[in-house]
């Protein structure tokens, strides 16, 4: 009985998308603080603060990378450049181009700024040059030459009456031009590396710059001095002055003299005193390894910084393409986006409700994701990349293990959703590939290593305590249990629904059955041809499934080890298999992207899910098995929605639809109502429908006035489907008269004009005029093949009426001879009357 009452899937349809917006290069934000700006290749994409989904994506026709892009402060108008070396001006918020131009550069754009009224554009190019464009007027009204190689920073003076430009190229100085004369009226020279970023206090009269030279200048305006060098020992790729108008006492900002802000290689932020170069704060980063050494700079090193004072609020773009959001006055972490995700490994649903996914990519941390906000966190302590990831039942805890040969095991907290690292094992000889926990209770995980041997880790109580803010060192956890397991690589490891059995899956193409006691072998499953790549157990009957690089998946009972059933579909290596709908369907992803849902009774896919370009390495399902969360190498995780209900209802309701448009439709034709009929049989999307509807109009007396008088009365976009059918009926000489009678009533009466605004008209014409003078030479042989039986039939009329004359003439010249049957018996008669 409850075999019967499980419901097969047949569908799911992409839910949500986690794909890389931002791959390096330069980040926006405008001025409300609502959008965030970031270059994508060939692409701007636009993406939603509030939500972290890409809203619009600006992309050059030219298919061309974008080198630079700027957003005008009245947050209107967004110019790119191009590898093309073509400005485009955008109107963002519509996703329009309004314009584009030349750059007359020689070489592509590198740097681009806009003026605080956003009427004047500065580009500087990889040709040593800076052009100054007027974008209302839309011309180039500078051209300053003077630069030494790229021109890679440009900025106007915050106030306009001044008209300067400060610039910056690879020779480390920066220098000031006067749009008067549009010449370099002064040199500042202090860096001794690339100057990265100017900053103006609010009254314009001094300017902080900073270097990869690990220094900071302050320079006074008015006399054009180096005021101080800070020192601020780290590459320094933003700096940012304070507003003077907010409060920072929690940061230690006490005196009233500029403060700035650093961010560069260690990927902290820090608070220096303008004038005393005294750092007065230094952020912490809780669970980051700190950077010792220098010269090697941390991959989590800050690239760009941004203030916006509208929502108080400073972003950093950190090296590996993460974009994390503070409060402007505690500096507290709020919002942090992952713009890249490289080759996602793994990943799986996260939380008691399945709130989260924790994906495991080309790296050291883990990224967990809340799937409502996006706002992602980052977990720090593995020191190699980490390769795969398994989460207990009730989803608060889970396992990963790396190269770097450990595992560790990370705990959720219910209320905050914050993850720390609990535990850490170490043991294996080599990088440690494969994972999985215990089922029924949180007691076990079992690892896998590249060193071909099998470990147990046994869990204590302890680990399912609530931590809270300040989470104690990581418990140190050693191996119960060890044992070479294969001669190759461990690809896959699972434990059994009852936490009696664990199954592992080999590169030396058998899959082996163990006690999870003492890891006594209990049997082998041997048949594939090539690697396995994935085992995993039935929840409902004694059943292993695996899945192998040679194409294939089968199905193996646990009591005799013989397979079972064969599924071959994958033109690829079969990744991944979960089982869904209790046991009855599988699951399977392939290295060609591809997923394919399987049902296990009939051994037929049933369809066949394409939306990764690459080897999908993660395939996980949600405790409702109506989610299945996939991760692959192309860089993209894919949420999708189990919708068999959904298309079900939606195909019943059309049935509904149908059955009752078709009545009326019925009721319509009896009462002679022709025109709703007609409109109702177009909107049907029926060609037979709509020419039984014609043919009943063409039935009637006049027939042809009042197919003439409804075709007039119909809609435009009504006419145009019925054009498209005439198509259809005409390529049938049966039913070619009334598609003629419908093109002879628009020829009539449509002006050609208003013929030529019909969509598809061309494409009508095209499929009209074959079929039509092909019945008009039918038409033209039925026609000479008319006159000639006519002629046979006036032929044939002469003919008797010739052979009628001769005939009477005939039979007068034989009564003149020889009498006739009536003479005799007159004779007759008369003799035999005769007296006697």
């Amino acid at each position: 009985m409850a075999a019967t009452a499980i419901k097969l899937k047949t569908n799911y349809a992409v839910s949500s998308k986690i794909e890389p917006f931002y791959k390096g290069g330069k980040v926006q934000i405008n001025n409300d603080g609502m959008y965030m700006f970031c270059t994508c290749g060939t692409k701007v994409n636009i993406i939603d603060i509030g939500t972290g989904k890409v809203t619009k994506s600006i992309e050059q026709e030219d298919q061309e990378d974008i080198t630079c892009f700027s957003v005008s402060p009245d947050d209107e108008i967004l110019v790119t450049s191009s590898r093309a070396l073509l400005l485009k001006q955008w109107d963002w918020k519509e996703n329009v181009c309004t314009r584009t131009w030349k750059a007359i550069h020689t070489s592509p754009v590198a740097s681009m700024a806009f003026d605080s009224t956003s009427t004047l554009l500065a580009t500087g190019g990889c040709d040593s040059t800076i052009k100054i464009w007027d974008v209302i007027k839309q011309y180039c009204t500078h051209n300053l030459k003077g630069s030494s190689g790229v021109v890679h920073l440009v900025e106007f003076h915050p106030d306009i009456s001044r008209l300067q430009l400060f610039s910056s190229s690879m020779d480390y100085k920066i220098r000031l031009w006067n749009l008067n004369t549009s010449k370099c009226v002064m040199v500042l020279d202090a860096h001794y590396s690339a100057v990265t970023s100017l900053a103006f206090t609010s009254d314009g009269n001094t300017l902080v710059s900073s270097g990869r030279d690990k220094i900071c200048t302050v320079w006074d305006l008015k006399t054009y001095e180096s005021q101080r060098t800070v020192p601020v020992y780290e590459t320094v790729e933003a700096v940012m002055l304070l507003p003077e108008d907010e409060d920072f006492t929690a940061l230690g900002v006490t005196s009233k003299e500029p403060h700035f802000i650093t961010a560069g290689s260690k990927g902290i932020l820090r608070i220096w005193e303008a004038y005393s170069g005294r750092c007065i704060y230094s952020q912490c980063v809780p669970g980051r390894p700190k950077n010792e050494t220098e010269d090697d700079p941390d991959e989590q090193s800050l690239t760009h910084c941004m203030l916006v004072p509208a929502t108080r609020k400073l972003t950093t773009v950190t090296a590996e393409h993460n974009i994390l959001t503070y409060d402007l006055c505690t500096l507290k972490l709020e919002h942090q986006f992952v713009g890249y995700n490289d080759e996602v490994l793994d990943v799986k649903f996260l939380g008691p409700s399945d709130t989260h996914i924790v994906v495991a990519t080309n790296s050291p941390q883990l990224k967990v994701f809340e799937l409502a906000t996006l706002n992602c966190q980052i977990l720090y302590g593995h020191t190699d990349t980490v390769l795969a990831l398994d989460v207990f039942k009730k989803g608060t805890k889970f396992a990963s293990c790396s190269k770097d040969k450990s595992i560790r095991i990370w705990k959720m907290n219910k209320e905050t959703g914050e993850v720390n690292c609990v535990a850490q094992g170490l043991g294996h000889a080599h990088g440690v590939g494969i994972i999985a926990c215990s089922r029924l209770k949180e007691g076990f995980i079992v690892s896998g290593s590249q060193d071909c041997t099998l470990k147990l880790w046994t869990l204590s109580k302890s680990l399912g305590v609530d931590i809270g803010e300040q989470a104690a060192e990581p418990e140190i956890l050693c191996a119960d249990l060890t044992e070479k397991v294969h001669d190759k690589d461990i690809n896959s490891v699972v434990v059994s629904p009852n936490d009696k059995l664990v199954a592992t899956g080999s590169q030396d193409r058998t899959a082996k059955l163990w006690s999870a006691s003492d890891f006594s072998l209990v049997g082998v499953f041997r048949g594939h041809k090539r690697g396995i790549w994935s085992v995993q157990f039935s929840p409902m009957d004694q059943i292993l499934a695996t899945s192998s690089a040679d194409g294939t998946v089968k199905l193996w009972g646990l009591k005799d080890f013989n397979c079972l059933k064969t599924f071959e579909g994958h033109d690829a290596s079969v990744m991944k298999t979960i089982f869904v709908s209790h046991g009855t369907q599988l699951l399977t992803s392939g290295s060609d992207g591809l997923l394919k849902l399987w049902t296990i009774k009939t051994n037929e896919c049933i369809k066949t899910l394409d939306g990764h370009e690459d080897k999908v390495w993660g395939l996980h399902c949600n405790k409702n098995d109506d989610l299945v969360v996939t991760g692959a190498a192309d860089s993209c995780i894919i949420i999708w929605k189990d919708v068999t209900e959904t298309e079900l209802a939606e195909e019943q309701a059309k049935q509904e639809e149908q059955i009752l448009k078709q009545q009326e439709l019925s009721n319509l034709l009896h009462e002679k109502k022709y025109l709703k009929a007609l409109g109702l049989a177009i909107s049907l999307d029926q060609p037979q429908t709509v020419l039984q509807v014609i043919k009943a109009i063409l039935g009637e007396s006049n027939g042809q006035e009042r197919l003439e008088s409804t075709i007039l009365r119909l809609r435009q976009d009504q006419k145009e489907s019925v054009l498209k059918f005439c198509i259809i009926w005409n390529t049938n000489s049966k039913n070619c008269h009334e598609a003629q009678s419908i093109v002879q009533i628009l020829l009539r009466n449509e002006p050609p004009e208003q013929l030529l605004q019909y969509n598809g008209i061309k494409t009508a014409l095209e499929g009209l005029i074959p079929y039509t003078e092909r019945h008009f030479k039918r038409i033209g042989r039925l026609f000479q093949a008319s006159m000639f039986l006519d002629y046979m039939w006036q032929n044939m009329r002469l003919t008797e009426k010739s052979s009628d004359s001769d005939t009477q003439a005939e039979e007068m010249e034989i009564e003149s001879f020889f009498p006739t049957d009536k003479s005799a018996n007159g004779a007759k008669k008369a003799v035999t009357t005769a007296p006697t």
